[in-house]
């Protein structure tokens, strides 16, 4: 067997043991991980780098693409309303606030068994089926003619739409290590920036040039036009998207046998784990770590306001987690700057002061959360269905706020809403204690593991269940011992 690949966990294995060839499976009609598991440090680093090439193109790049019509198709009924849909069907505001919030009713209930779903099956065929029907949900809120048309339409798209952020964060988690899923994950959530500095811009241009074509108002051709292309989109997107790094079918199988076993080589533990998904279901919900993750993101949700100034601060900040393999810090600080914005949004009336207050809310609140979203998937990690069922309770959890923060910005409250910002800076500061107390927590379990005697597979509350083809137990053990949270 080749070196053991330069890895904080390989390491520990490659400076505790020689493994004999002899013990271990090499031969690649029975072992997969064999092609990958013969190659050198060198020849191995440029496999990786030419995989991550095509992975950053095939996953990430379509994923962002259909992350910017996902958000467009659920925020579009902000456009509307300045294009007339209140007027149109004669709603209130309070009726359009309930068109707001029963898309994340929706939205909250589904994302749970779409991820466990998603990760039983094939998602370059999965995701594209569920973008191609939110289109069509998307492009029917066209034609609907009073509120309960409406809250149907909006009720089922949030349903539809849940399978895909957990889901593309759950895909993005599994073919990316540790320390190259932060940065992918605010990239990916970058997407939603981008959407809502275009939304404005393409419901005005529709506003202009299509009001009144055919006897339709031009919030209509809204909803018609861009459900039409997100359906276009996906149907391009079956032959894009991967599915899992053993089943790919545009990898060849040395490909396929180098996702693999970086992951392992990560993680000490096997990914594609055949245990029944409730298993990991089970193991994701007795992990008490799980719930303090929900409680932080349902609290940054409410200081996420979308524009286009967030995405490089996502990134930037991102990227440095992942470098410096520190998360809990990386979400600390911006909502310090958030507060800082709350607080001058309510206090004051200067254009100038407001503007720059916008400016920290956004960029703070997008820079904190994508951060979180990967912090989960590094700690909740193995198995893959407990990651699976993780991610999408995390995120669910947090968007449960957004069924009713739409009711804090009344036109009473305006231009402050200082009730708006009070409840934003108070979860701010909550969220802040929260990432401190993971940081305790995780530190106190990798101080356990430092000092002996506990199970890996009691800090990470379970396992995989599946063996790692090509090494002895010895070294799978070492493996497992060499294994950090990343605080």
């Amino acid at each position: 067997m080749s070196e053991i690949n330069n890895s904080p966990v390989g390491k520990v294995a490659s400076e505790t043991m020689e493994v004999e060839d002899s013990k271990v499976d090499m031969n690649p009609d029975t072992n997969r991980l064999a092609l990958a598991q013969m190659m050198g440090s060198e020849e191995f680093r440029l496999a990786e780098k030419k995989l991550k090439q095509k992975l950053d193109i095939r996953l990430l790049a379509v994923m962002w693409l259909i992350f910017v019509l996902n958000y467009l198709d659920r925020n579009n009924i902000a456009a509307a309303k300045v294009a007339g849909i209140s007027k149109t069907l004669h709603m209130s505001s309070t009726q359009y606030a309930t068109a707001v919030a029963l898309l994340f009713v929706g939205y909250v209930l589904m994302q749970i068994p779409s991820n466990i779903f998603l990760s039983q099956i094939r998602p370059s065929l999965y995701i594209p089926a569920v973008m191609a029907v939110w289109g069509v949900v998307s492009a029917c809120t066209g034609i609907v003619t009073n509120p309960a048309g409406l809250y149907a339409a909006r009720f089922f798209l949030g349903f539809v739409e849940a399978a895909f952020y957990p889901g593309a964060l759950f895909l993005i988690s599994s073919w990316y290590k540790r320390s190259e899923m932060g940065v992918r994950s605010a990239i990916l959530f970058s997407a939603t920036q981008l959407g809502s500095a275009f939304s404005g811009l393409i419901g005005a241009g529709i506003q202009s040039g299509l009001n009144g074509a055919r006897g339709k108002p031009s919030w209509r051709w809204m909803f018609i036009i861009e459900g039409s292309i997100t359906v276009f989109v996906a149907l391009c997107a079956f032959w894009a998207l991967p599915d899992w790094p053993s089943t790919t079918r545009w990898l060849t199988p040395t490909e396929c046998a180098v996702a693999e076993w970086r992951l392992i080589d990560d993680a000490a533990q096997v990914d594609e784990d055949d245990a029944h998904w409730a298993t990991g279901f089970k193991l994701a919900f007795k992990d008490y770590r799980l719930y303090l993750f929900a409680f932080r993101v349902d609290m940054l949700l409410l200081t996420v306001p979308p524009y286009f100034v967030a995405m490089y601060t996502s990134i930037f900040n991102n990227w440095s987690a992942d470098r410096r393999q520190n998360s809990s810090f990386h979400v600390m600080w911006p909502l310090v700057f958030a507060i800082i914005g709350f607080v001058v949004a309510a206090a004051s009336l200067n254009t100038g002061a407001r503007y720059f207050a916008m400016v920290i809310m956004i960029a703070s609140g997008h820079g904190a959360n994508a951060v979180l979203l990967a912090w989960t998937q590094k700690t909740l990690l193995r198995p893959r269905v407990k990651r699976a069922s993780a991610v999408a309770f995390v995120n669910a959890f947090g968007n449960i706020s957004q069924v009713w923060t739409s009711y804090l910005y009344n036109d009473e409250t305006a231009p402050r809403y200082a009730l708006a910002m009070s409840v934003n800076a108070v979860f701010a500061l909550l969220a802040i204690l929260g990432a401190l107390a993971m940081r305790i927590i995780l530190q106190h379990a990798n101080k356990k593991l430092d000092a002996g005697g506990t199970g890996v597979a009691d800090v990470m509350k379970g396992e995989s269940e599946a063996a790692i083809s090509g090494v002895t137990e010895e070294e799978m053990i070492l493996r497992k011992e060499g294994f950090r949270y990343i605080i």
